[in-house]
């Protein structure tokens, strides 16, 4: 069970976006960083234990050619093995900064050449894998960036070019050295899932075919795809094979926001987020679901959730037009 703890104000709100919402924990500084969008701005904040904000930071977006500020689409910190940073993605380009935003150290612009001119360019999606940073963009393509262990010296090393559609969401986990180990998702507006082993270049695995709703948001757990459709569903898939373990009618509106620690977390438009325990049959194994626990946030369009700590043991909210983070933790 989950009860609803103080709030952290925002200066301004959230934009209707999915996934917006990113949570950095510090545990040796008993801090936790929390970024949020809207429009050409993103709100840094880092909050106490208890909820009460210590600092706020506004970043915003690079501007580039054009007369109007380009809006952000996405915040996120990446941990890598040696470095945290954080990605901010926009109409314009792709900006990284140092953990707590005060210095970009790489700005990369998208080029524009492929778009019609009645298609929007954009960047969304990002992870961080091993020692590369991942980020989706609007054609479909994805880019990966070699991240070194210190400094500016930020490449761009591959393309991953087996999208059609607009990327939604990239999720990774740890390859923990195995052959052949699925550590890398990504999803888009079609609802296709590709399947990838990281490395100096990376192996596509397997196709996940989508069946005419997007996918907003995915995961990755113990080797298993979790992915949060425009209809509502939760589908858990193999990673390594794309076999449909279980599918869950998890929400009546679009699921905005997954994700994992170690529970499942959903969060949709119908403004319920619900939290599932996932295990693995030692006998078939098969995945089995079980459903823990369920939140309502009345009146509230949620556009992001996230847990504030490894042990899954608080989570926090954002919705649109909502000027708070709505925070929740373990009873």
């Amino acid at each position: 069970m989950f009860r609803r703890e103080r709030s952290i104000p925002l200066r301004g709100s959230a934009a209707a976006l999915c996934n917006n919402l990113s949570v950095l924990p510090l545990p040796t500084r008993t801090l936790t960083h929390f970024g949020v969008v809207h429009g050409p701005s993103a709100q840094l904040l880092s909050a106490a234990p208890d909820g009460v904000p210590l600092a706020q930071r506004q970043l915003h977006a690079k501007e580039g050619a054009g007369v109007s500020p380009p809006l952000i689409t996405q915040i996120h910190w990446c941990v890598l093995p040696f470095r945290v940073l954080l990605v901010l993605t926009s109409h314009r380009g792709i900006q990284m900064y140092e953990s707590d935003g005060s210095v970009m150290v790489y700005w990369h612009a998208l080029d524009a050449g492929d778009a019609s001119l009645v298609q929007a360019v954009f960047a969304r999606g990002i992870a961080a894998s091993g020692h590369y940073v991942c980020v989706g963009t609007w054609s479909g393509r994805v880019l990966v960036f070699d991240i070194p262990t210190k400094g500016p010296n930020i490449v761009l090393s591959e393309e991953l070019a087996r999208h059609q559609t607009p990327i939604t969401d990239i999720a990774t986990e740890p390859a923990q050295g195995q052959d052949c180990v699925a550590d890398t998702v990504t999803a888009d507006d079609s609802g296709l899932l590709c399947v990838w082993r990281s490395g100096p270049k990376f192996k596509l695995l397997t196709q996940i075919p989508g069946f005419g709703a997007p996918c907003s948001s995915v995961q990755l757990w113990q080797g298993t795809v979790a992915a949060g459709y425009g209809n509502g569903q939760v589908r858990l898939y193999e990673a390594s094979t794309g076999t449909l373990h279980v599918q869950i009618s998890a929400h009546a509106r679009a699921v905005c926001a997954l994700d994992l620690a170690p529970e499942l977390l959903s969060a949709a438009e119908d403004t319920f987020i619900h939290i599932w325990k996932l295990s693995r049959s030692p006998e078939g194994g098969y995945i089995e679901v079980e459903h823990c626990h369920g939140e309502c946030v009345p009146d509230t369009q949620i556009c992001g959730a996230r847990f504030c700590d490894p042990s899954g043991s608080s989570f926090a909210v954002t919705g649109y037009d909502l000027a708070e983070i709505l925070r929740f933790s373990s009873m």
